[in-house]
């Protein structure tokens, strides 16, 4: 949880190098999870409101939590001008919310920091009968030559034997746990899966920037980190100056059973 906690010091950074979500997932979410104008929308975890600006053009109202007090400021100032967006500063675990008071639960890229023995339960109970639970996060892939041997070679070199190990963010693959969990929680119905795929262009400065904002790399010492990012931006700029990489973004929704 030390690594959830980490994102609030650097939420104006946050908030520059994170990527908002496609637009085909949000038409994915009023089809199938009845996001609407009549939607009350609970989002959990929405950081510096990269999901939250969609969700609200969408929805009737959007209660939007964090445990950032930070990054609820810059999603605030993102979203100035939004009447439809209430901000929490609050764990979901530590939230009571009203019960059956909402119509889609939703969590971009935070699911994996919440207790699941909480968070499963407490979704349920704040979702209307037929309402829907829905989780999505983006997913970085295998990167094209020349940069991921040069990454290999740089990550070998600050931080040994991590080169390899799956990213936090693997969780949201379908080879990850989330599926199972909703089914196995008894408290929803069929899961549906949709995947997006999409290509992200990094200058040598956004990437940086980015990597900062990675909590997988938070475990190594800072002046360390630091250099290490460095070192894989430089590589960047001597490989072109543009890195393509590609992601996915998963989703995964079910309905209250």
């Amino acid at each position: 949880m030390e690594q959830a906690r980490s994102f609030d010091g650097i939420a104006g950074l946050y908030r520059q190098a994170r990527r908002g979500y496609p637009a085909a997932l949000f038409d994915d979410l009023a089809e199938r999870a009845g996001l609407g104008p009549d939607c009350q929308v609970l989002e959990v975890g929405c950081g510096t409101g990269q999901a939250t600006v969609d969700l609200a053009a969408r929805a009737h109202s959007v209660l939007a939590i964090d445990p950032g007090a930070q990054l609820i400021a810059e999603a605030r100032a993102q979203t100035q001008g939004v009447p439809n967006i209430d901000y929490t500063v609050s764990r979901f675990e530590d939230l009571a919310p009203a019960k059956a008071g909402f119509d889609l639960v939703t969590s971009a890229q935070a699911w994996h920091w919440v207790d699941p023995a909480i968070g499963f339960p407490k979704a349920a109970d704040a979702l209307r009968p037929g309402g829907s639970f829905a989780i999505f996060g983006h997913v970085p892939m295998t990167l094209p030559e020349p940069f991921n041997s040069a990454f290999r070679t740089i990550v070998d070199h600050y931080w040994p034997g991590v080169w390899g190990s799956p990213p936090s963010q693997a969780a949201y693959l379908p080879t990850g746990p989330f599926a199972a969990m909703i089914r196995d929680s008894g408290l929803f119905g069929p899961v549906t899966h949709r995947a997006y795929a999409w290509t992200w262009s990094l200058d040598p400065d956004l990437f940086g920037r980015y990597m900062r904002t990675d909590s997988s790399y938070h475990a190594l010492e800072e002046s360390r980190r630091f250099a290490m990012f460095g070192a894989m931006a430089q590589a960047v700029a001597d490989h072109g100056g543009v890195l393509h990489a590609p992601w996915e973004t998963h989703l995964y929704i079910a309905r209250k059973a």
